[in-house]
């Protein structure tokens, strides 16, 4: 059995959860994210814990059971505390700032990169060269993050570029370091 699915999920009071059939609606302080399921898992609301269940043991069922948990689980932590993606910018003349509901970034090209913020979705810019994407649903933060650093990805050489916060580059030796051994 699977031990993420056969937790309960609890949850925290100002939460509302209404189940449809196969279909989740989780409402809290920050918002309301609906969700449908594979219309197999069985979704149940016990007290103040929901509790995943799957009908066999069957090898599609066993899949589903820890991922339909977790995404429902995801959806409750969203609705109340969010959830954030953090990103740094490195390099010289690299730098972002917020004008209006836009995100305007000088990464290097001969034109200004601007991504609009989108529903759900909000972009705080603390310092020149920090960008951290807010929201409640965290396929929808995570995408977007993933967006913002495709515009300009960290190359090995220098590290320049737009990187999630702690991640490491993997860094290269240019031409100068072929020759020694």
């Amino acid at each position: 059995m699977s031990r993420i699915g056969r937790k309960p999920i609890a949850v925290p009071a100002g939460v509302d959860v209404k189940i449809d059939g196969s279909t989740v609606t989780v409402k809290g302080p920050k918002g309301t994210l609906t969700k449908s399921f594979h219309k197999d898992m069985i979704i149940k609301l016990e007290g103040n814990e929901l509790i995943v269940e799957r009908p066999s043991e069957d090898k599609l069922h066993k899949s589903l059971h820890g991922l339909t948990r977790t995404l429902v689980s995801n959806m409750v932590e969203g609705v109340t505390t969010g959830f954030s993606k953090s990103l740094d910018i490195e390099g010289i003349g690299y730098r972002a700032q917020k004008q209006g509901k836009n995100l305007v970034m000088n990464l290097g090209y001969s034109h200004q990169v601007i991504v609009p913020e989108i529903d759900g979705i909000t972009i705080d810019v603390p310092a020149a060269t920090k960008i951290i994407v807010n929201g409640i649903d965290k396929q929808v933060v995570g995408q977007f993050a993933a967006e913002i650093r495709e515009k300009r990805p960290p190359e090995p050489y220098k590290g320049k570029g737009i990187r999630y916060t702690g991640e490491h580059i993997i860094r290269k030796e240019g031409k100068a370091g072929k020759g020694k051994k």
